[in-house]
């Protein structure tokens, strides 16, 4: 009993034992209040109030471990306890191995159904008709800008994003024994291989560059054949069982994707929102200073300004634009009233936590 290991190890121990008797009790009160929720006909997941818990739990963390580490391991006891609540379900592009699905696990822990889609248009079709209670998409990448598709399906669903999350994207080239040796492709998607470019171009110039609709296809495809390489993420590696020959090939070491959470909850305020628009004016000098001065008047910041064709030949555009502030905010309120006037086209996406 002297051993100052197993001294150590006997407090862990005891440690984990309470852990987990707490970890129980908090299951049961998520029961409960899923059985209350249920009987409201309210929602499972509340975007807004995970945000919450969340940002309290960093707050009240003193460490040694991180901000990060912390959330992450309550984001998965958040996730099973709704799990207890009731199972969710959850689109994304697929299939398995893909960045989407990466991010539909950081957003909703390892405790939902996740549901690979082989298309954006069909992640959002699966929610429309209630196959699935939300969809995750990517809207936007540090190295190439918006997703083109994605803004296109936001102009005409009926669904708001809820909530949104930031993933790093460190692309992986894989192959079947980890070499280069005998490769005679190299298959990506279009994103993936312009965000790797430049590192391609200086390390295996002469390989093709083959494109599919999603990289973890790619790794799919690279699985069935040892003369084909794949840029794909390490959660395709291992779910397609792929070696690692090069890692992080990404030509920004800095690499971020934003992706939203789509579905037909509209979140409420959790005191750290943003709220997506869509705008359109008519073409004539001044238009665009007119329909964004609102936001200045009533001091609201505005985060992202992006311009997409309305594709209707008349050289007329769709502004897609991130304001700080939730709908229900009062300054937003007045803003939003007075732009939508000013407005040929008006759309709110969504007001969500940050």
């Amino acid at each position: 009993m002297n051993d100052p290991l197993l001294l150590l190890r006997q407090k862990i121990d005891a440690v984990d034992q309470e852990l987990l008797k707490l970890i129980n009790q908090r299951a049961a009160l998520a029961k409960q209040v899923g059985a209350i929720k249920h009987a409201a006909n309210e929602p499972i997941y509340r975007p807004e109030r995970e945000a919450q818990v969340l940002h309290k739990i960093a707050t009240a963390n003193s460490g040694p471990l991180t901000d990060d580490a912390v959330q992450a391991v309550w984001r998965e006891i958040i996730s099973a306890c709704r799990a207890a609540e009731a199972p969710l379900r959850v689109a994304y592009l697929g299939p398995q191995g893909t960045y989407s699905e990466q991010a539909v696990r950081a957003q909703f822990g390892v405790q939902v159904d996740a549901l690979p889609c082989l298309s954006f248009d069909e992640v959002f079709r699966t929610v429309e008709t209630g196959s699935a209670d939300f969809g995750v998409v990517p809207v936007e990448n540090t190295t190439e800008g918006a997703v083109s598709r994605t803004l296109d399906l936001m102009l005409t669903t009926p669904l708001v994003i809820s909530a949104e999350l930031t993933l790093p994207i460190h692309h992986q080239l894989l192959t079947h024994n980890g070499t280069m040796e005998g490769i005679e492709r190299i298959l990506a998607h279009p994103q993936a291989y312009a965000q790797c470019q430049l590192w391609l171009a200086r390390h295996f110039p002469s390989i093709p560059i083959e494109t599919v609709s999603s990289n973890g296809e790619a790794a799919r495809i690279a699985a069935e054949n040892s003369h084909t390489a794949a840029i794909a993420s390490s959660l395709a590696a291992t779910r397609y069982q792929l070696q690692i020959a090069a890692a992080n090939i990404q030509d920004d070491p800095n690499n971020r994707t934003r992706f939203g959470v789509v579905g037909r909850y509209v979140t409420l305020p959790s005191g750290r929102d943003q709220t997506s628009l869509i705008l359109s004016v008519p073409n004539k000098p001044g238009a665009v200073y007119e329909m964004l001065k609102p936001l200045a008047d009533y001091g609201v910041s505005m985060t992202r300004f992006e311009s997409r064709p309305a594709k209707n030949g008349q050289w007329e555009y769709y502004f897609y634009v991130d304001i700080q502030g939730h709908v229900k905010d009062p300054k937003i309120t007045q803003a939003l009233d007075t732009l939508k006037a000013r407005t040929a086209f008006f759309k709110v996406l969504g007001s969500y936590p940050v």
